[in-house]
């Protein structure tokens, strides 16, 4: 660190930074990213110049491998972007890396987050959002917060649910002293039996996905309502391509509603960035972290938008705050917000209805192939987890070899994905590379 000038810390004052601590070396501060993750340097040779150093790059970069067909998802999912959207967010007067904070941010910044709000709110059903968090694993782990009090410590957590945003989850809740549960699948679904052996007066919610990380669609207003009798709430991730179909958290009687919102216009970009989407009841509005704007009027009677309701902001509550959610890639709410005028009702639903289609065309000729039986009789939006005749890894080095991105290993098994994207052609040249696959 002592390299860089701009950052203004001397030596003395990270060795002051590091005693505080109980830390003897700044690596101490990383020692939790896993070691295959760092990077200790870039194998570039000192003394390049810019125009050597972007070869280099270049070079690597062309190491990786890009599939001309994606049947992947498990979290990121390939959709066509409308041209429009890039058009639209890459417009000067959004291009800032300013964070939506003060009070004194531009109105056009504020109205743009008010759209994003209104338009999430129409997709969950939900009367209340806020201006988005990081992404959807962030999102359900406030949103668990958001449940937890001194009589309700205990968290149900459906094992159906994204193995990374299980881990979010835990690790928010280790801070918080939280007990985190996990509550049996059964058939590809939350088990009913064992839920309601868990619930007790100390839980304080259930988190469940629609759907599922199995792609399964998940019976949410029985779930709903089991969870009510006990006083539970239900924080219910929804995919929002999927919620064009299906019911709405409202709809199910959902407490709170989450989800990841890089379907919506975001490219998959190695993971991120993203962002989470986060939307209520108005019971429970005062309890919703991070930004909300609001809609006034100002002394002139124009209409004008305002940063309002940060109840547990650590800049309003200091000590007192239960969430540390500062900011967010409030470009990735742009994003979204101009994908979603630019497809409007009509066009989500289109996307929606042909991923739909695709996906159980593609289950149905799978089904036909030796050895790729589905793994549950249940009904799915757009994912679903077959058997596989090898092991998944070898299969998906074949496919990788005819330029497939095939299925996400689970296991033993795969989970499918399909999407607008997947043209009849793709489907049918995959799944003539599984038959000669399966046949050795």
């Amino acid at each position: 660190m002592g390299n860089y000038n701009y950052i203004p810390s001397s030596p003395e004052e990270q060795q002051e930074l590091l005693d505080i601590l109980g830390l003897k070396t700044l690596d101490d501060l990383f020692k939790d990213i896993p070691e295959d993750l760092k990077i200790s340097e870039l194998n570039i040779p000192n003394g390049k110049s810019e125009v050597e150093v972007r070869r280099e790059v270049e070079k690597m970069a062309n190491k990786n491998q890009v599939f001309h067909s994606i049947f992947r998802g498990a979290g990121s999912y390939n959709h066509y972007i409308p041209s429009i959207v890039k058009q639209i967010t890459l417009k000067e007067e959004f291009l800032t890396a300013y964070t939506p904070y003060q009070a004194e941010i531009s109105q056009g910044i504020l109205q743009s987050i008010f759209e994003f709000q209104t338009m999430v709110s129409e997709i969950t059903g939900m009367p209340v959002a806020n201006a988005s968090v990081y992404d959807g694993s962030n999102a359900a782990a406030e949103a668990v917060n958001m449940c937890i009090d001194r009589k309700r410590k205990k968290v149900l957590v459906a094992d159906t649910s994204h193995p990374m945003t299980i881990d979010t989850i835990k690790t928010y809740a280790h801070a918080m002293g939280t007990d985190v549960i996990i509550v049996p699948s059964k058939d590809g679904l939350v088990n009913d039996s064992a839920l309601e052996g868990l619930l007790d007066e100390e839980v304080a919610c259930l988190y469940v996905e629609q759907t599922n990380y199995f792609g399964n669609i998940e019976d949410c207003e029985k779930l709903a309502e089991m969870v009510h009798q006990n006083k539970t709430k239900l924080i219910m991730a929804v995919n929002p391509i999927a919620s064009a179909l299906l019911k709405t958290p409202f709809e199910c009687g959902a407490d709170i509603a989450t989800g990841e919102g890089q379907p919506l216009g975001l490219p998959m970009n190695f993971g991120g960035p993203y962002l989470g989407f986060m939307a209520t009841t108005q019971k429970l509005t005062r309890k919703l972290p991070g930004r909300i704007v609001g809609e006034t009027t100002d002394n002139k009677g124009e209409r004008a938008f305002v940063l309002t309701l940060q109840a547990r902001e650590q800049h309003i509550r200091r000590e007192k705050a239960s969430s540390n959610i500062c900011s967010n890639q409030a470009h990735c709410a742009l994003t979204a917000s101009v994908y979603l005028s630019a497809m409007g009702p009509d066009g989500l639903r289109d996307v929606a209805t042909q991923c739909y289609s695709k996906a159980h065309y593609l289950q149905n000729e799978l089904a036909k192939i030796n050895g790729f039986e589905p793994l549950y009789e249940t009904e799915f939006f757009h994912e679903f987890m077959t058997k596989s005749p090898i092991n998944p890894v070898e299969l998906n080095e074949r496919l990788q070899e005819k330029g497939i991105l095939g299925g996400m290993p689970v296991g033993e098994n795969l989970l499918w994905c399909v999407t607008e994207l997947n043209t009849r052609e793709e489907m049918d040249e995959l799944l003539n590379a599984l038959k000669e696959v399966s046949l050795g």
